[in-house]
C-alpha cells in the first residue's frame, strides 16, 4: 500500500539537464590588445638590438658612431686585428682561465652541494650558508681584496711569510691567482643548481645500485653524478660564459701580471689614443659568437639523454653517513669560507685602519700611530662617497623599479596573452645573456652618443644600461611566478564585470607580490654590483659606488678610503641579499 502511495507521490523522472559546456580559458586579448603589445616589442628591441647593431656596424666601418656621423662605408680591414699576436694570446688566456676556473668552481660548488644536500655533515645548515655567502661579496671586490692579500711585493700574506723568513711565495697576479679568485666567487652558481638537483633526486636508482652490490662511492660516481649532469653542465656553462666575459677581475689581477684576456684587450683598445673602437668591435663580435656556440653545444649534449628522476609520488633523497669524514668535510667547507669571505674582509678592514698603505712587517702595526680608524668617518663625510652613494641609490632603485615593471609586462604578454609579439618578445628578452657586458657597454655608449636625446652624461643613461643588461634576470624571475599561478581568479573578476587592467591590478599583481618584490630586490642588488657597463657610461658627476671603489683602488694613494668604502659597500650588499628571504618568510607566515 505504502509502496503504491510513494509511487504516486514521486514525480516522474524527467530528462537530465544538458551539462554546461566547459568554460574555455580566454587567452585572447582582442585585436587591439595584440597590436597594443607591439610598442612593448619596440622598447625591448631598442634596448637590446640597437646597441648590438652599433657594435656590429662599427666592426665593419671606417669610423665608430659619433653624434651626427654614422658611417655606412663598409670595410673588412678591421678583421685584420684577429691576426695580431695579442689577440691570439688573449683568446688562449681567456679560454684557459675560463675552463680552469669553471672546473675548480664546479668542484667547490659540487662538493658543498653534495655534503649539504645528501650527507650528515656537521653544521649542515651552516654549510648551506657557506655555499651562498660569496654571492654577497661582488667578485671584483673579492679580487681587489686578494690583490691586497697576495700582491708579490706588499701583499699581506707575503708580509707574513717574510716575517717568518719564508720569502714571498704568493703571487695573485698570475694565471693561478686569477683562476682561484674566479672559482671562489662563481662557485655559488654551481652550488645553487647542483644542490637543487640533488635535493629532488629520486633515490630508487641509487637503491637499485646498492642492491646489486655497488659500494656507496661507486653509486655516487656511476648513478648520482650522472643524474645531476644537467645541473652540472648547466651551471658549468653559465660560469664559463660569465668568467669568459668578466672584465673587472681580469683587470685587477691579470693586467698587473701582464696577462691579457679578451675583455681586458677590448677595454685597452677602446682606451688607447687614438681609440681603436672598430677593431675592438670585431673582437667583441668574436666573443659573442663564442658564447652562442658554447650554448648550442651544451643544449645538444643534454638533448641526447633523459635525466628525469622526479615522478608524481613524493620522494626523499637518501642521506649518506660520512662516518669519520663528517668533521673533515666541515673543515674543507670552513677553509673555503675563510678564503672567500674571512680573509678578504679582514684584508679590507686592516687596509682601512692602517695609517700607511704600505707595510713591511706585521710588527709595525704595534708602533704608535700605525692604526687609525678615522677612515670610515672620512668616507662618510667625503663628497665622493656621498655623491656616489646617492647616485647608486637613485640609479639602482629606478633601474630595479623600471626593470620589474618591464619584466612583468613582458612576462604577462608572453604567458597570459595571444599577442602577435609574444614569441619574439621572449627571445629578445633573453638576448643580453648572449652579449657580454663589456660588448653591451660599448654599444650603449655609441647608442646614446648618437641619439638626439640629451641622455649621455646623466644618470638616465646608467638606468637604461642596467635595464638592458639585467632584462633576462628580471624576465625569468617574473615569468616563473606567472607560469605557476592559475589565472582563474583574474578571469573570474573579468566575468563579474571588471576591466582586464583592473583585474590585473587588484588580483594578479597581489598574487605575485612575493615574486614581484623579490625580482625588484634582485635587480636592485644587481644594479648595485654592476661595474662593467657603467665603466663606459659614467662621467665625473655620475659615478656610482662600484665605480668609486674601482677608481680609488686604481689610485694607490686612496687605498685606505677605498677599503673602507668597499666594506661599507659589502654591508649594503649583504642587507640587500637578506631582504628577499625576510619578505618571503613574512609572506609565507601571512598565508599560513
Amino acid at each position: 500500500m505504502s509502496h503504491s502511495v510513494l509511487e504516486k507521490a514521486a514525480p516522474a523522472p524527467g530528462p537530465l539537464p544538458a551539462p554546461l559546456p566547459p568554460r574555455k580559458r580566454n587567452n585572447k586579448i582582442g585585436r587591439r590588445g595584440k597590436i597594443a603589445s607591439l610598442p612593448l616589442l619596440l622598447v625591448v628591441a631598442f634596448l637590446v638590438l640597437v646597441p648590438a647593431g652599433f657594435v656590429l656596424l662599427a666592426a665593419f666601418s671606417d669610423t665608430v658612431p659619433r653624434p651626427g656621423s654614422i658611417s655606412f662605408d663598409l670595410t673588412l680591414k678591421n678583421v685584420d686585428v684577429l691576426l695580431e699576436a695579442g689577440v691570439l694570446g688573449a683568446t688562449i688566456n681567456s679560454l684557459i682561465i675560463a675552463f680552469a676556473a669553471t672546473v675548480l668552481a664546479l668542484l667547490i660548488g659540487g662538493f658543498l652541494a653534495f655534503i649539504a644536500a645528501r650527507t650528515n655533515v656537521r653544521g649542515k645548515s651552516f654549510v648551506f650558508l657557506i655555499g651562498l655567502m660569496p654571492m654577497f661579496l661582488p667578485s671584483y671586490v673579492g679580487a681587489l681584496a686578494w690583490s691586497i692579500l697576495g700582491s708579490p711585493g706588499a701583499g699581506l700574506i707575503n708580509v707574513g711569510f717574510r716575517d717568518l723568513g719564508m720569502g714571498s711565495p704568493v703571487n695573485m697576479y698570475s694565471m693561478g691567482g686569477v683562476v682561484m679568485v674566479f672559482a671562489m666567487y662563481y662557485a655559488p652558481y654551481a652550488f645553487l643548481l647542483i644542490h637543487a638537483s640533488m635535493s629532488l633526486m629520486n633515490p630508487d636508482l641509487e637503491d637499485a645500485s646498492s642492491v646489486h652490490g655497488a659500494s656507496t662511492w661507486r653509486t655516487i660516481r656511476s648513478v648520482t653524478t650522472p643524474l645531476a649532469l644537467p645541473a652540472i653542465l648547466g651551471s658549468g656553462l653559465l660560469m664559463f660564459i660569465l668568467i669568459l666575459e668578466n672584465f673587472p677581475v681580469a683587470q685587477v689581477l691579470a693586467t698587473p701580471g701582464q696577462i691579457d684576456t679578451l675583455p681586458t684587450f677590448i677595454y685597452r683598445l677602446m682606451n688607447t689614443s687614438p681609440s681603436r673602437g672598430n677593431e675592438a668591435s670585431v673582437i667583441a663580435i668574436v666573443l659573442v659568437a663564442a658564447v652562442i656556440a658554447i650554448t648550442i653545444v651544451q643544449r645538444k649534449v643534454l638533448a641526447k639523454r633523459s635525466y628525469t628522476t622526479v615522478s608524481g609520488k613524493g620522494v626523499k633523497a637518501r642521506t649518506l653517513d660520512l662516518g669519520k669524514l663528517r668533521t673533515p668535510a666541515l673543515v674543507l667547507a670552513l677553509l673555503y669560507f675563510t678564503l672567500a669571505i674571512v680573509l678578504p674582509l679582514l684584508a679590507l678592514f686592516l687596509s682601512a685602519i692602517r695609517s700607511s698603505p704600505y707595510m713591511q712587517s706585521f710588527g709595525s702595526l704595534t708602533e704608535p700611530g700605525a692604526l687609525d680608524i678615522t677612515s670610515f668617518a672620512d668616507v662618510f663625510s667625503s663628497d665622493v662617497f656621498r655623491t656616489a652613494a646617492t647616485n647608486s641609490v637613485l640609479v639602482s632603485v629606478m633601474a630595479a623599479a623600471g626593470g620589474t615593471i618591464l619584466a612583468f609586462l613582458v612576462g604577462y604578454t608572453v604567458y597570459r596573452t595571444s599577442s602577435y609579439a609574444r614569441g619574439l618578445l621572449e627571445a629578445l628578452s633573453m638576448v643580453p645573456l648572449a652579449i657580454p657586458a663589456i660588448v653591451l657597454g660599448i654599444g650603449l655608449l655609441w647608442t646614446w652618443l648618437v641619439m638626439p636625446v640629451p641622455v649621455y652624461g646623466t644618470l638616465w643613461v646608467l638606468i637604461i644600461g642596467f635595464l638592458a643588461v639585467q632584462m633576462p634576470q628580471g624576465f625569468r624571475g617574473i615569468a616563473a611566478a606567472i607560469q605557476s599561478t592559475d589565472r582563474d581568479l583574474e578571469d573570474s573578476a573579468v566575468l563579474l564585470g571588471a576591466r582586464r587592467s583592473r583585474a590585473i591590478s587588484f588580483v594578479t599583481i597581489p598574487l605575485l607580490r612575493v615574486a614581484v618584490s623579490s625580482t625588484f630586490l634582485m635587480l636592485l642588488m644587481l644594479s648595485m654590483r654592476e661595474l662593467t657597463v657603467p665603466l663606459f657610461l659614467y662621467t665625473t658627476d655620475t659615478r656610482i659606488l662600484s665605480i668609486a671603489i674601482y677608481d680609488q683602488f686604481e689610485n694607490g694613494g686612496a687605498l685606505r678610503e677605498a677599503s673602507a668604502m668597499a666594506l661599507i659597500y659589502c654591508a649594503i650588499m649583504f642587507v640587500l641579499s637578506y631582504l628577499p628571504r625576510r619578505i618571503g618568510a613574512k609572506s609565507g607566515t601571512g598565508h599560513a
